[in-house]
């Protein structure tokens, strides 16, 4: 089952998470910067370890500090317009991290809204990406998450299920 939420991500007992970070793993701002203040140190030490990471690719690390046991590191997509490949990529983006979190033995995820903030990504046309890629992965996790920041952000995501729905 697919949940949409407004809900600090870094405070969910779940067993993954998924970082919307940057290619070197290192910190950064918004969602990325959360949670690597969240899960302490430790994190930091342990993404310096993977040696970085592509676009549409996941890496894990354990959750330390954070009530989550684990933590999905991807980096989407920098918006260009839509004709760069982007969707193609922030799908391999959701994708990737539904299959780790199932090799990794996750029954609950939580995601942010990868690509949204910084790199631009038009919140309405990745809510459907987003959306449509977790739909056949619902019956192999107990709960799937959609972790929102806002009100104006679960509207957007709470629209983009139900026109899913009606497809």
């Amino acid at each position: 089952m697919i949940e949409i939420i407004k809900a600090d991500i870094t405070h969910l007992q779940v067993d993954a998470i998924v970082n919307a970070a940057n290619s070197s793993l290192l910190g950064g701002g918004g969602v990325d910067g959360a949670i690597h203040m969240a899960a302490g140190p430790a994190l930091l030490d342990a993404c310096r370890k993977l040696g970085g990471c592509h676009e549409g690719e996941v890496k894990v690390t354990p959750g330390f500090d954070l009530p989550a046991k684990m933590v999905l590191h991807t980096v989407g997509p920098q918006w260009q317009g839509g004709e760069a490949g982007e969707s193609g990529i922030l799908t391999r983006c959701y994708e990737n991290c539904l299959q780790m979190g199932l090799s990794e033995g996750a029954r609950t995820i939580a995601f942010p809204a990868i690509s949204t903030g910084v790199y631009g990504y038009p919140k309405r046309q990745a809510a459907v990406i987003a959306l449509s890629t977790m739909q056949p992965y619902e019956d192999s996790y107990d709960k799937i998450f959609v972790c929102c920041f806002s009100d104006a952000d679960m509207w957007i995501y709470q629209k983009a299920m139900a026109s899913l729905e009606l497809e």
